[in-house]
């Protein structure tokens, strides 16, 4: 059965609302606002990064805030370890997101190990950030809520497609058709969005493309530089 928290992401838009150290946005203020303008846009959920982030974003917006913590560069990352999922939730997430593939986690944990300790301290649904048909299969074995492509193309896995990695995408609904499976990663257009949904995503999110003018910018400018 769907956690109850995760009915009002059926068929909408989430945003990922996070800037990267050292640029101008890279502020909790900055990013609550970021999100308070998704939400007004129709965004039925937001990703927030960062226990101040997501603490001011769950202030400040009605819909529900999926929170991660990054924490290194390489490996494992988002959320990973069970003490970062501990402060994430106790930042205020309504959603708890994390590393959900089969790599080895820092504190030694498995994701299984993991998503069973949370369980047993917490009912807040957890997603899964997968990069591949095995880890989404893993994942919900370990009885993740959620399970989304976020990581397909950024590990060895998988190639890094142009644009979002369908395929992954199909595959997982088609095997997990009671979990709802979250597209993301690489939508950058309007168009991508929708070919997602019609893959059968449960939700899809969209960060970069709306939240992060730095890179847009950059597009744009190589676009009339090569004109």
């Amino acid at each position: 059965m769907t956690h109850p928290m995760l009915e009002p992401l059926r068929g909408g838009l989430i945003v990922s609302c996070q800037a990267y150290p050292g640029e101008p946005m890279r502020h909790p203020e900055t990013m609550a606002q970021v999100a308070a303008s998704v939400v007004a846009g129709g965004a039925v959920a937001v990703r927030a990064q960062g226990l101040a982030d997501i603490s001011l974003v769950a202030d400040r917006v009605d819909v529900p805030v999926i929170g991660i913590w990054k924490d290194g560069q390489t490996g494992v990352f988002i959320t990973p370890t069970l003490a970062h999922c501990r402060e994430v939730l106790a930042a205020g997430a309504d959603i708890l997101a994390l590393d959900g593939t089969q790599r080895e986690r820092p504190d030694g944990l498995t994701l299984a190990e993991t998503v069973h300790r949370v369980r047993a301290e917490t009912d807040v649904p957890v997603m899964a950030d997968c990069d591949s048909l095995e880890s989404a299969l893993a994942a919900a074995e370990a009885g993740v809520d959620i399970v989304g492509t976020t990581l397909a193309g950024y590990t060895p896995t998988r190639p890094a497609t142009d644009g979002p990695d369908l395929e992954l995408l199909a595959e997982i609904v088609q095997v997990l058709p009671e979990v709802p499976v979250v597209a993301e990663g690489r939508i950058h257009t309007p168009a991508q969005a929708r070919a997602a949904a019609q893959a059968g995503a449960y939700a899809v999110v969209v960060g970069t493309a709306i939240t992060h003018p730095t890179t847009i910018t950059g597009w744009f400018d190589a676009a009339v530089r090569r004109a």
